[in-house]
């Protein structure tokens, strides 16, 4: 059951904004950004309709406020692995979808730039391929964020290790490691686009498959299992053996696992 609430962001959130804002009870920005101002309107609005005030905006607040049921969200419609990806994207980001796919960082760690869903980086390679492919497959897209910065992407993606690396310290501050505009501006559409939405979701593929072979290890078959196994292998790589062991002596206990178990 889809809810917003403090911390939700994206279009819905703006419609709710928007809303709220026509009746006089919001006077905040229209930012699709779910904080402590548009949770006070919900809040009045909740006790003006006699219902719970609580500032969530559930399924029977959002019917009030629209004379709708209240919608998926468009990722619903997405595949399981876009889902997975997204998912473990908005657990290291803190945010949803496009932002989750347009994370990014300079070289606190030593790896330049680290940018993505799951921080791809300059550092150790894992970051030109993905690049060179967007303007390989893409490059009216690529050429459309990066105007007259193309050439000079094409140029330090092209260049030997050193200087792309020499190039990304160039772009960010020295000691608190954030990128200068307008390369944080240009990264950060790139995240936002379809095209390289794509390729990350690509990219983590080996992941992901990586995913559902744990998940057929564990017996487990639902789409949350999926998304679960998935940021397990991004956050931590793999399950350790006492830790599985655990798992397993504790699945036994649960009547649904056993009950798919026998059933086979």
């Amino acid at each position: 059951m889809t809810e917003y609430k403090r911390g939700s962001k994206g279009g819905e959130v703006k419609k709710i904004q928007e809303k709220l804002a026509g009746m006089g009870i919001y006077q905040g920005p229209i930012d699709g950004d779910f904080g402590g101002g548009t949770e006070s309107a919900v809040k009045n609005f909740q006790q003006k309709k006699k219902l719970k005030v609580d500032g969530v905006v559930g399924p029977r607040t959002w019917e009030l406020l629209f004379k709708e049921e209240i919608p998926e969200p468009a990722i619903s419609s997405e595949d399981l692995d876009f889902r997975s990806v997204a998912l473990t994207g908005a657990f290291e980001t803190g945010r949803g979808v496009p932002e989750c796919f347009a994370g990014l960082s300079g070289d606190f760690d030593g790896q330049g730039i680290s940018f993505g869903v799951l921080q791809w980086n300059f550092g150790q390679d894992s970051l030109q391929p993905l690049l060179k492919e967007m303007m390989k497959d893409h490059p009216a897209v690529m050429k459309g964020i990066l105007h007259e910065y193309y050439p000079v992407a094409v140029k330090a993606l092209n260049a030997t290790k050193e200087e792309l690396m020499a190039f990304s310290r160039g772009v960010q501050h020295p000691v608190k490691h954030y990128l200068y505009e307008p390369w944080r501006g240009m990264f950060k559409a790139l995240g936002r686009t379809v095209e390289f939405q794509k390729i990350q979701v690509k990219a983590a593929n080996k992941l992901y498959r990586s995913a559902l072979a744990l998940c057929k290890e564990y017996g487990l078959w639902s789409e949350r299992a999926v998304a679960l196994m998935f940021d397990i292998k991004v956050q931590n790589g793999s399950i350790s053996p006492l830790v599985k062991a655990q798992i397993m002596a504790d699945s036994k206990a649960c009547p649904m696992i056993c009950l798919r178990r026998n059933s086979r």
